[in-house]
């Protein structure tokens, strides 16, 4: 492929990003995941975060009693797991099963157009729910929880009784689709991947959102030795 084609085609491969969800996992009794090391225990005044991520899309997981406590609401239909993976998008690309038109991915990406912020209960260990994208693994301080709340409260529209505005189900799993306020918008270049760089912001990290465009970019600063994300399994995707 010429480098000029390329370009021509990179804004549909970023917009693709954000329908490259987690897939519908396995029954877990009949799969065996194989980790590359032992899960890390939250303990001390600290809490694990997870770093998802395949070629194109990244997401995170968040330990839900350590959000809560520090004042995030999720939708009161959510179930009270130990963790939830999170992620965020332009609405079209999240609830559209069908791929996207050509008019559908130039107004995607050159205005702005609604997104939602995707939100899903993990009932086992992450690595065996989320096998599917490769997995990194850092420690986060307790006392960050209260900006990381804070930011994921103002990504979420809310109905009159204060909670998330749900707009249906998730990609995957029994989750929900947050409808996101007008002022956090999908357009390029803020597509799914900023999203995380600015969670990961709040959590203490320090992710540029120019670099953070491309899944890999993101991965690299949250590899590099200052942030210290560790790699603990391999997608099967």
């Amino acid at each position: 492929m010429s480098f000029f084609r390329f370009l021509l085609l990179l804004p549909a491969i970023l917009l693709a990003s954000c329908t490259m969800h987690l897939p519908e996992p396995e029954t877990l009794a009949s799969k065996v995941v194989a980790t590359r090391s032992m899960t890390v225990a939250t303990e001390g005044g600290s809490v694990d975060v997870y770093l998802l991520s395949d070629n194109l899309h990244t997401g995170l997981v968040f330990d839900l009693p350590w959000l809560e406590a520090n004042g995030y609401v999720p939708p009161p239909e959510i179930a009270k797991e130990q963790y939830v993976t999170m992620s965020w998008g332009e609405k079209t690309a999240y609830t559209q099963k069908r791929w996207l038109s050509p008019v559908q991915v130039f107004k995607a990406l050159c205005t702005p157009s609604d997104s939602v912020m995707e939100i899903i209960p993990i009932d086992y260990k992450v690595e065996a729910v989320c096998h599917h994208q490769d997995g990194y693994v850092a420690k986060v301080d307790r006392s960050r929880g209260r900006a990381l709340a804070a930011f994921l409260n103002a990504c979420a529209d809310k109905d009159p009784d204060g909670k998330p505005l749900t707009i249906g189900p998730s990609s995957w799993g029994k989750g929900l689709l947050i409808q996101c306020p007008d002022n956090y918008s999908y357009y390029f270049p803020r597509i799914c991947n900023v999203w995380t760089a600015q969670a990961l912001g709040q959590c203490g990290f320090t992710v540029t959102t120019p670099g953070a465009v491309t899944a890999g970019g993101l991965v690299r600063q949250a590899t590099n030795e200052k942030n210290g994300f560790r790699k603990m399994w391999d997608g099967d995707a």
